[in-house]
């Protein structure tokens, strides 16, 4: 029986490393949600979908909403104020929806990593898309930014996209 010598080993670990798969994510997505100076501040219902070029959608990334019911009648009564989201698709999703659902975000910058091969990238096919986000809050505005992309993509990207009042910043970092 034949023994490694440490220092091969050592030699060859740099090696093992590169040739290992990398599990970074292929899509990446970045939403400043901007605080706001007003009287009376709710967090706002997001959605985060992605749509094909006539505008239909492709797949739904994440929907945050007010998740228990209030006095104040929260939940999914206020989703409709997302209209485009609403209008595309949303009034047909059965929430919460896995995967996709979640609580309203705070203040600052929210991330959402996906990796294709999995949901909600698996069906993707290749194509020219828009990463929509759409904001609405109570006692407040709504707004909608779109950042153009091509899926899937050769290398590196790194797009965004400027929101003006209930949404800051978007971007996509997308790696192949």
């Amino acid at each position: 029986m034949r023994r490694l010598k440490f220092s091969n080993l050592l030699l060859s670990a740099p090696a093992l490393l590169l040739a290992a798969p990398v599990a970074a994510a292929d899509l990446n997505v970045t939403v400043q949600i901007p605080q706001l100076n007003v009287a009376e501040y709710h967090r706002p219902y997001a959605a985060v979908w992605i749509e094909r070029e006539d505008h239909s959608v492709a797949t739904q990334l994440a929907v945050w909403y007010a998740q228990k019911e209030s006095k104040e009648g929260a939940g999914t009564k206020w989703l409709p104020d997302l209209r485009q989201w609403w209008r595309r698709g949303g009034r047909d999703l059965a929430l919460p929806v896995d995967g996709v659902s979640g609580a309203t975000r705070p203040a600052g910058q929210q991330q959402l990593k996906f990796q294709s091969g999995k949901a909600p990238l698996n069906d993707l096919p290749a194509g020219k898309y828009e990463l929509v986000v759409e904001a609405a809050r109570e006692v407040g505005g709504r707004e909608v930014v779109r950042v153009p992309f091509v899926w899937p993509v050769k290398s590196m990207q790194s797009l965004a996209a400027q929101g003006q009042t209930e949404l800051g910043a978007v971007k996509l970092d997308l790696a192949p």
